[in-house]
């Protein structure tokens, strides 16, 4: 593929004078794999186009979203029939009860859910949430997990602040960070030790059930149970972070695979069929402590809208109509047999995690099991192979820190293509 990039150059030659760093979120920037990004005209199914004319298989899928692939006709015609009364009231309306009983019906430990706008407003909710049940401050999290840009949660934190060096951002006060204890993923000694010294000013632990901002790691076993009993030992509210893999892995999460019940689940990306949404739910006792009930404040102009509430129906629903998580673990697994077959041709010791439709190749051969582990990664490595893979016609994510997410609308064809182009650029390494 000879990619042309004339468009694209100039208009992010635009967009840099007039957006801070010629884009709206930064791994977006490129500058990771020493490029710049190109402009998406239009997508369909697993393809997108750019500006420029250029098609690639695409493995980001909107970083998650995209389940059924880009623009599903049931959904489009969804947005359309529920744009038709209005795109937006600022008053209740049936999508939300309806979406509302379906993430109940779909996630055990959900009795009760309130919407937001975004994965960043889901744990930032359940976090105040879980400090105003218990009445303390401080809250556990661990290196890697990336749970949005919440100021104090943007500690050793992943996706973006990982990428570019900076996990713990400039304009984070401090005392905002003080109230955060940081512990290894996969370390549940420390997570006792934490909890021995100040589990009565816990309030909560939250985590990325399988992290999926630094690559995607897994909990060893017992993990996170371990987890799960300390919080209830403690008192604390156990929060799991589910904006990644929830509805993406299984209908009801990692919690539905791994058999456990937090007290608080925020939730995300799929449920809104591409559209920005977020949703926190749990146990009633917790969420009854929101106003307007309770005394924990939380408010949003667009939480609960009717087009992102139709989107996120037509697509879940779709999902079961068609077994998309049977089609998305059959392509899953066809993938994950290829790279590992083209690992051993090439003599290569990388590691590959895969659950369901998610993945990721570890330019190391270091096993995956916490950040630092991660952080062994050749980023040389990487960019060689992102760059050729990309010249192939196969886009990945632009950062060695991210998850590829296959969606129900890729087929065998896509994979062969995509296991043909990864042939050729681990054989550049």
């Amino acid at each position: 593929m000879n990619m042309k990039q004339d468009q694209s150059q100039k208009l992010f030659k635009q967009a840099k004078q007039i957006i801070p760093g010629g884009v709206n979120s930064p791994v977006r920037a490129f500058r990771n794999v020493d490029g710049e990004p190109f402009f998406v005209s239009k997508a369909k199914g697993c393809m997108i186009e750019d500006v420029d004319g250029n098609r690639m298989i695409d493995y980001v899928g909107t970083w998650g979203p995209a389940i059924l692939g880009h623009a599903p006709e049931c959904v489009l015609q969804a947005i359309n029939i529920a744009a038709q009364n209005g795109v937006s009231f600022g008053i209740p309306n049936p999508y939300e009860v309806d979406m509302a009983k379906l993430i109940v019906d779909w996630v055990p430990s959900v009795q009760k859910v309130r919407m937001v706008n975004s994965g960043t407003e889901a744990t930032m909710s359940a976090v105040r949430l879980a400090r105003g049940f218990t009445g303390r401050d401080k809250v556990v999290k661990f290196e890697g997990c990336y749970h949005g840009h919440v100021d104090s949660l943007l500690v050793a934190a992943g996706s973006g602040a990982l990428t570019h060096g900076e996990p713990d951002s400039a304009g984070v006060p401090s005392a905002f960070a003080g109230e955060t204890i940081i512990v290894p993923y996969n370390d549940l000694e420390k997570v006792q030790e934490v909890f021995s010294k100040l589990g009565d000013q816990i309030a909560a632990v939250i985590v990325e059930s399988y992290p999926a901002n630094a690559g995607l790691i897994f909990p060893r076993k017992n993990f996170l149970q371990g987890l799960r009993d300390i919080t209830t030992k403690f008192g604390a509210v156990f929060i799991f972070d589910e904006v990644m893999t929830g509805f993406r892995v299984a209908k009801g999460g990692v919690q539905e695979l791994e058999g456990i019940s937090p007290d608080l689940t925020a939730m995300g990306k799929v449920i809104g069929g591409g559209l920005p949404v977020g949703a926190f739910g749990g146990r009633a006792d917790i969420m009854d402590c929101l106003a307007p009930n309770g005394p924990v404040y939380q408010a949003g102009t667009l939480s609960g809208n009717p087009l992102a509430m139709a989107a996120g129906l037509s697509q879940l629903h779709e999902m079961e109509m068609v077994d998309g998580y049977g089609k998305l673990e059959k392509l899953g697994a066809q993938l994950e047999a290829g790279i590992r077959s083209l690992l051993t041709e090439k003599g290569l010791g990388y590691q590959f995690n895969r659950v369901g439709s998610m993945f990721c190749l570890f330019f190391t051969d270091e096993e995956i099991i916490n950040l630092d582990s991660v952080m062994t990664a050749d980023t040389a490595a990487f960019r060689k192979f992102f760059t050729s893979m990309l010249e192939q016609g196969v886009y990945m994510a632009p950062s060695p820190y991210e998850t590829g997410f296959i969606s129900v609308s890729h087929g065998e064809p896509e994979i062969s293509r995509t296991l043909e182009a990864m042939s050729v650029a681990l054989s550049k390494l």
